[in-house]
């Protein structure tokens, strides 16, 4: 990561207006989006606006040519071109051929993703944004911040101040009297242009129509009171029918900005006459630049599915502490990265990709489905293939893969550790490693790891099955006690434990960060380890340690075409559960039970990323405890990142530790003495949060709850 780069992260942070700005807005933002869909099935309507958009994409050059025949014969001109330069060339030779003077536009990321404005003003035509937010950004000498929101950054006061400079009028910071301003000044621009240029939120192939979807009217004056409309339009906007467009309809409102319906949508087929009476002129540019190409690679074809309604934004645990100005290029955050990967350039991707804390909360709300977290891997996998690991990185991951070596360093760093060990925790560590545990303690290193511990525990000798403990490097070397009670309550359950020792990291780390060869001979050597014969369950405690087991062994040795690996892999992944979700099924079986009638107390609980978005595993660690005696007290946001993200917290400390304050500060206000999560990393996030906040607040796996309430 560039130092200028990370300094900007750093002033974003410090920057309290905006984090508060973005801050309110995503909590309002989820809670709003809820009572928007109300009574619609989400998944069902993303379903469909992916499948149809997913054929558009499939078939594009057939619907660009649908598309253009049929809005020629309304009286359109169409242009279509790959190339950006050849969009801009025409819309300049139009603008001359004219004698256009000023243009008036509405919103249009595909005209800031070829730098339009700046190509024609060097060509002496004055050019206007019109939307409010777009007008207050060009005003400011910036680019949006936000697909949908492009000012979102800024405060009433800075906006005073811009309208002040514009106008030669000192303007109070009062709302309705900036947007009196903005609206008088803007009239002027719309009546006095000659060119209206905007873009589209649909194209609809079956009859040439363009549908525009705004709130503050002014795309309907840039589209129907200037001589000239050019409308520039990307061709992932291609749907083939027009009842394709209900579904997106339904969804744009609601996901971008959590209105049921915007005030207004546009239809326009074909051109109109003007005041004067003569036809206007409608030029639709079907810009491809690469996206013929993206929707032709199996990885991010999907990405075509977008319909920009910018809800990835809204719910990024990231984008809300820096803002689009420092996540992202042209496009912002999550699908921003994606987008400048393949509009711009892969390495203008390397460091915004790397911002991203792979929590899913994006891949949950998607409407058109997308896959965000898989995509920005696959960029960060490109990247180290093209580029190679940093030689730190790979120094790291070459021991890790040398299990005695990692094992050795580990148990060397226990008995290193204990000048800094206090009370379980290292508080403070020198020099360059100080971030480290700023604002979060971390766990010492178990003076015996749990591989040292499991060869004396006692089972019974009378268990009907067995179980693959899949302990994960946290729980082995940092939690030992989690795994003993993981192996009491399987052993009450009729469950004997089996803890391999050849097992080793699951690969995480290496995958998230781009080192698929590192993962895949992760995956090799724990499909070794962890097929022992007549084992029923592979079981872990470890919600990303599952995730890997059960999920992305195969997937990460496909795409390196070590196909002998697969069956085995999938043998893996089909015994493989996480800790909650197989308690849960032995309670209900009868083989595990609770003490009954215990009133133990509130607490209120966390959940982790990948045990809520991938496993799906929400109510069973909820259901376990309330039949344990605990009453859950929720939180809110609950299921929003700890800010621990694996070696996240690591790389980029001052990140996670603002998304860790939140999650503090949301524990507290429930006034649990206790918060249960079923994830050791963030068990290592939350608790060494506490240990420096000094809050009297517990922090526990359910696996250490359930074990103290088994019945004998």
């Amino acid at each position: 990561m560039k130092k200028e780069f990370r300094e900007s992260i750093g002033q974003a942070v410090g920057n309290a207006t905006l984090t508060g700005a973005l801050g309110k807005f995503s909590e309002a933002y989820k809670v709003n989006r809820a009572k928007a869909y109300e009574g619609i099935d989400f998944e069902a309507l993303r379903d469909t606006i992916a499948e149809r958009k997913s054929h558009a994409a499939a078939n594009l050059e057939l619907l660009a040519d649908t598309f253009a025949k049929n809005a020629e014969a309304l009286g359109a001109k169409v242009f279509r071109t790959n190339d950006p330069e050849k969009v801009k060339e025409y819309i300049l030779k139009v603008a001359q051929d004219n004698g256009v003077k000023s243009v008036v536009k509405s919103k249009s990321m595909a005209t800031e993703e070829i730098h339009l404005n700046a190509f024609l003003e060097k060509a002496g035509i004055a050019v206007g944004e019109t939307d409010l937010g777009e007008w207050i950004i060009q005003l400011a000498g910036q680019k949006p911040s936000h697909m949908v929101m492009p000012a979102i950054h800024m405060t009433k006061e800075e906006v005073a101040d811009l309208f002040s400079k514009e106008v030669d009028e000192r303007l109070e910071n009062d709302i309705p009297r900036l947007v009196k301003v903005a609206r008088r000044e803007l009239r002027a621009k719309f009546l006095a242009a000659d060119m209206g240029i905007s873009g589209a939120n649909i194209a609809v192939a079956e009859t040439g129509s363009l549908v525009l979807v705004t709130n503050e009217g002014n795309a309907r004056l840039v589209t129907t009171l200037p001589r000239v409309h050019v409308a520039l339009v990307g061709i992932e906007k291609l749907v083939e029918r027009f009842d394709d467009i209900v579904p997106i309809l339904t969804a744009l409102p609601r996901s971008a900005t959590a209105q049921l319906l915007t005030s207004y949508v546009s239809i326009i087929s074909g051109p109109t006459p003007t005041t004067d009476g003569p036809l206007k002129e409608l030029h639709i540019i079907l810009m491809d630049n690469r996206r013929s190409e993206m929707a032709g690679d199996p990885k991010f074809k999907q990405a075509l599915q977008c319909i920009r309604c910018g809800s990835c934004l809204n719910v990024c645990p990231i984008f809300r502490l820096v803002g689009g100005h420092v996540f992202g290029s042209i496009y912002t955050g999550g699908i921003g990265t994606i987008l400048t990967a393949w509009f711009e350039e892969l390495h203008n991707s390397e460091d915004i990709q790397g911002l991203c804390i792979q929590c899913g909360n994006c891949k949950e709300i998607c409407p058109g489905k997308l896959d965000i977290p898989e995509m920005i891997m696959e960029i960060r996998r490109r990247l180290v293939m093209e580029k190679g690991q940093p030689l730190a990185q790979k120094a790291i991951f070459g021991i890790v893969n040398n299990r005695s070596l990692f094992h050795g360093m580990l148990r060397a760093a226990s008995i290193a550790g204990k000048p800094f060990n206090s009370g379980g925790f290292i508080r403070h560590l020198p020099l360059f490693l100080s971030d480290l545990t700023d604002g979060r303690s971390l766990p010492a290193i178990a003076a015996k790891p749990f591989r040292d511990r499991f060869p004396a525990i006692q089972q019974p000798a009378d268990c009907r099955e067995t179980a693959v403990f899949f302990a994960g490097c946290l729980i082995d070397f940092a939690y030992p006690e989690m795994g003993e009670a993981l192996v009491k309550i399987l052993n009450k359950a009729g469950i004997r434990v089996l803890f391999p020792e050849a097992q080793t990291c699951c690969g995480a780390p290496a995958r998230y960060s781009g080192a698929y060869e590192v993962a895949a001979g992760n995956a090799v050597d724990n499909i070794k380890a962890l097929l022992v014969e007549g084992a029923n369950y592979v079981v872990s405690a470890c919600p990303t340690c599952t995730v890997a087991l059960a999920h992305e062994f195969g997937d990460t040795l496909e795409s390196l075409g070590q196909r002998e690996w697969l069956a085995r892999a999938k043998e893996l992944a089909e015994k493989t559960v996480d800790f909650s979700t197989l308690a849960k099924r032995l309670v209900d079986a009868g083989r595990l039970t609770l003490k009954e009638g215990r009133q133990l107390g509130a607490l209120t609980y966390h959940d982790s990323c990948h045990l809520k978005r991938t496993l799906r595993a929400v109510e069973p660690p909820r259901e376990l405890l309330r039949g344990a005696g605990y009453e859950i007290k929720e939180m809110f946001e609950c299921d929003m990142c700890c800010g621990m993200g694996g070696s996240y917290s690591l790389k980029l400390p001052e990140l996670s530790a603002p998304i860790l304050r939140r999650k503090l500060h949301n524990i507290k206000e429930t006034g649990a003495p206790v918060v249960a999560m079923d994830c050791p990393g963030c068990v290592m996030q939350i608790k060494g949060g506490f240990d420096q906040d000094r809050a009297d607040v517990k922090v526990k796996h359910t696996v250490e709850l359930l074990a103290e309430q088994l019945e004998s």
